[in-house]
């Protein structure tokens, strides 16, 4: 009969492999294992380091996968020139919009678990959205309040076709006296729901359903979440996303033990080299994301995250729902948020916007390399990221530079990745 003593030890590891496997062990395997070729993506390396050399980029860290296996995995530069420090693979960089595929993905759990419907008008949950309005042009200059001619529903906001700017729009003075313009939301000293309850008395930039409107629609999205499930944003994401994905460096704001390996945000100068942002508590400098009141938790904008910790959840999209065993969402949900929603609603060429991700259409009209079905976007800091599903690939690639100026490695990023597929 087995030893207790045995029995306990066998417990501990059992339960220990059962825990989710953090984003942060995820190994890097050959290139060659997954059909890439190791030279061809030094030619990706190289490039980077010439941006890095030529003082157009501080650092930045890029990750490609493929069939599911980590295949680059590159740092370079550095985290903080001034500092010394090295950029790491580890290092925690804002990811501003790039926050907002989570919080999609975060409503669609919620309407698997039957707490909500994407075709629910948002007033159901935020009550001062039962009734709001739009700001419409006047011939020789000034505009009118009219009502909207529908209800904004969740959709609406998941597609950003809810009609709602950043506060810059047409009646861009009224945003401007309510104190809401800008997407930054980590010096505020009050819950991002009081934020969005003033939103919802202010003139739209369009009807609901007419326009495609890139703006506030994901902070709202993050109270829909908090009124439906009845926590706060970040515990709701740390228990049903970030958690079972391994993504143990993903923060609404920094643990302050983890400070160090915060990346320094730079500014790419006209005709120099870059520049260090501001320390002060604004968008384009070091912001608040350790020393700020830590109130609003913004779904458009606020996460900060890991190349490691956001290749794990486009994996689990890439996977359809599933990362080491953990089933976050189902394969049709997926589907749903991966398919151009617009329809005539115009866009751009080649593309069209699904549930929290743009999508590719045809890659002839999109006019550059990658394939039907891709889905992505991107971040102010500079960063991006993309899901081929055809290719079986996910690409991420974080730095932090705002303004970004005429750098063009996002184009070169793409081009350099998929020239060294080679099976």
């Amino acid at each position: 009969m087995m030893q207790r003593s045995t029995v306990i030890v066998l417990c501990f590891v059992f339960s220990l492999l059962c825990l989710p496997l953090s984003a942060q062990q995820m190994k890097v395997d050959p290139p060659a294992k997954v059909g890439l070729s190791a030279d061809r993506l030094q030619r990706l390396t190289d490039v980077l380091n010439g941006y890095v050399n030529d003082g157009k980029l501080a650092g930045a860290v890029a990750l490609v996968a493929r069939h599911g296996k980590v295949a680059y995995l590159k740092a370079v530069g550095q985290r903080d020139i001034e500092a010394r420090s090295p950029m790491k693979d580890d290092v925690i960089f804002r990811i501003a919009s790039q926050s907002k595929a989570p919080i999609s993905v975060g409503i669609m759990i919620l309407q698997e678990e039957g707490k909500l419907l994407i075709s629910d008008p948002v007033g159901k949950y935020i009550p001062q959205f039962d009734s709001t309005t739009v700001a419409v042009p006047k011939e020789g200059g000034g505009y009118e309040v009219v009502r909207a001619k529908r209800k904004i529903t969740i959709r609406d906001l998941l597609t950003h076709t809810a009609g709602i700017g950043y506060g810059s729009g047409i009646a861009a003075d009224r945003w401007k006296a309510a104190g809401i313009q800008g997407w930054y939301f980590a010096d505020r000293d009050e819950p991002i729901a009081a934020i969005v309850e003033r939103m919802a008395t202010l003139p739209m930039d369009a009807q609901p359903g007419e326009k495609f409107v890139y703006g506030y629609n994901t902070d709202i999205l993050g109270v829909v979440i908090e009124r439906a499930s009845g926590k706060p944003l970040d515990e709701f994401m740390n228990e049903k996303l970030f958690k079972l994905l391994g993504m143990t460096d993903t923060h609404f704001y920094l643990p302050r033990e983890k400070a160090s390996r915060f990346a320094t945000v730079y500014s790419a100068a006209a005709g120099g080299p870059v520049t260090r942002a501001p320390d002060p508590g604004t968008m384009s400098g070091q912001g608040m994301y350790v020393d700020g009141p830590r109130k609003s938790f913004s779904g458009g904008a606020g996460i900060l995250s890991t190349a490691r910790d956001y290749a794990a959840f486009l994996q689990m999209m890439l996977n359809k729902g599933t990362y080491n065993g953990k089933k976050i969402l189902s394969r049709k949900s997926v589907e749903l948020m991966t398919v151009d929603h617009l329809r005539a609603i115009p866009y751009a060429d080649g593309a069209g916007f699904g549930l929290g991700f743009e999508v590719t259409d045809d890659i002839g009209a999109r006019g550059r390399i990658g394939s039907y079905g891709e889905f992505g976007w991107g971040g102010a800091y500079h960063s991006t990221y993309w899901v081929d599903p055809k290719e079986d690939l996910v690409v991420v690639y974080f730095t932090q530079l705002i303004p970004a100026g005429s750098i063009d490695d996002h184009g070169k990023l793409r081009t350099l990745v998929y020239q060294a597929i080679v099976d």
